[in-house]
């Protein structure tokens, strides 16, 4: 017994020593199967009656299916559960030919948990979970991040496992544009799925293309946004007709939320919101793109975009812009005009970033509160007349809050509760992590 403790180690480390380990290829990394593989859910319709959900298989299954049914405390619901068929679309990217299948399911009812189910008939994910929103007003949390964009899987999943961990009822989550670097890398696209994991197959997604989901096929013409977009995404059409499924808007639970595609066609954008906010009713209006209106980096300025865009938020009192693209965080009081004076009235603007890629921070004073080399996710909580923020690190610290007020009458009230510690700030002369 003695001198066979003492060989297995042995032989162990042998073993070790004489094995030649490689990197495992992309295309066996993210090979699809006929598992149902990077499930997520997105609207597509109203968020009170409506769910859809997208996966990907390889091409073998060519005939796919959704089973939904309402959820139950014992395992009874299986029997009750209804089949949905599946669009199907054939997808070929730099690793392969694959297939994308979608289900939108409709007449749900109302602030009810569902358990759902996809597959081929003899493949199946695992039963998840969601729950669809309240038809009227009602407290609602969200999760906005910005680019994720770098080594998406080995730095940002910890933000993303660490964000529903301190916040896992929040409604849904926004994604403010370059949820990858290289948006025709299909690898890049699986690790963005796989760093959410779970997350994404119980709780609705709702994405924004960045600059970097934007591609030129051929030098001189003109950059179009990534193949791998709709496929993936099951997002509404209700937007600038031009830009299906990367400008829309829901209403949910007393808020309008905008998605706007900030890369292209920004004057036609900023008419069509015009219109789209004239006829909101409700109480509460946030807007989210990619590109922000007041930059937080060195030379990176957006001016066509803010005269396009800004004077619509002013005119329609939208009250938070959520925003990406500068790799630093920046946040403001309440601001108005295109030359961002801060005030009683106007919005409040953000500028954050959720992935390891850092740039430096150009300090400017409509900023309330800034950071550097930090990686951060945000809470929103809206409950009737009150509106509260707050920033978080990927650690979870509270680096900024704030509170938006209603009154009747008169322009929201800010109160602002920035933590009493210090700006998170690099060294003079350090360089920023590229």
């Amino acid at each position: 017994m003695k001198i066979r403790a003492i060989l297995v180690p042995a032989f162990a480390l042998l073993a070790i020593l004489a094995s030649k380990s490689v990197k495992i290829p992309e295309a066996d990394l993210h090979r699809p199967t006929a598992m149902p593989g990077r499930v997520i859910l997105t609207w597509a319709g109203d968020p009170a009656t409506t769910q859809a959900v997208t996966w990907r298989t390889d091409t073998s299954v060519d005939k796919a299916m959704a089973e939904i049914a309402l959820d139950e405390d014992g395992p009874g619901f299986v029997k009750k559960a209804r089949t949905v068929e599946a669009v199907t679309e054939p997808f070929e990217s730099d690793l392969g030919r694959a297939h994308y299948h979608s289900v939108r399911f409709t007449g749900l009812t109302p602030g009810a948990q569902y358990v759902y189910r996809v597959g081929d008939g003899f493949n199946w994910s695992e039963w998840n979970q969601f729950r669809t929103m309240l038809d009227k007003p009602a407290p609602l949390t969200f999760l906005y991040v910005g680019d994720a964009q770098n080594d998406i899987w080995a730095l940002w999943s910890r933000l993303a496992r660490n964000a529903w961990t301190e916040v896992p009822k929040a409604d849904f989550i926004i994604h403010a544009g370059d949820l990858v670097n290289r948006s025709l890398r299909d690898a890049e696209w699986g690790e963005w799925h796989e760093a959410a994991g779970w997350i994404n197959r119980s709780h609705v997604s709702v994405p924004t293309p960045g600059n970097h989901e934007y591609n030129a096929p051929a030098k001189d013409a003109a950059r179009t946004l990534t193949p791998h977009w709709r496929p993936q995404f099951t997002l509404p059409e209700n937007g600038l007709a031009e830009l299906p499924e990367s400008s829309y808007w829901y209403d949910i639970q007393g808020v309008r939320v905008v998605v706007l595609n900030s890369n292209v066609k920004q004057t036609e954008q900023a008419a069509w919101l015009d219109r789209t906010l004239a006829s909101d009713p409700r109480r509460w209006t946030v807007v989210t793109f990619h590109h922000p209106v007041f930059s937080a980096a060195a030379n990176r300025d957006n001016k066509p975009w803010r005269e396009a865009i800004q004077p619509v938020f002013d005119k329609h009192a939208v009250d938070l812009v959520l925003t990406g693209h500068d790799h630093t965080y920046a946040r403001s009081n309440l601001t108005s005009g295109i030359s961002g004076r801060a005030g009683k009235s106007g919005t409040v603007y953000v500028v954050s970033v959720s992935g390891p890629k850092m740039y430096n921070l150009d300090r400017e004073p409509w900023m309330v509160r800034a950071a550097e080399d930090t990686q951060l996710y945000q809470v929103v909580r809206i409950d009737g007349d009150k509106l509260r923020y707050e920033s978080r690190t990927a650690r979870g610290v509270l680096y900024d809050a704030f509170e938006l007020r209603k009154q009747k009458g008169k322009p929201n009230r800010l109160v602002n509760q920035v933590p009493v510690t210090p700006e998170n700030r690099r060294a003079a002369g350090a360089k920023a992590s590229e």
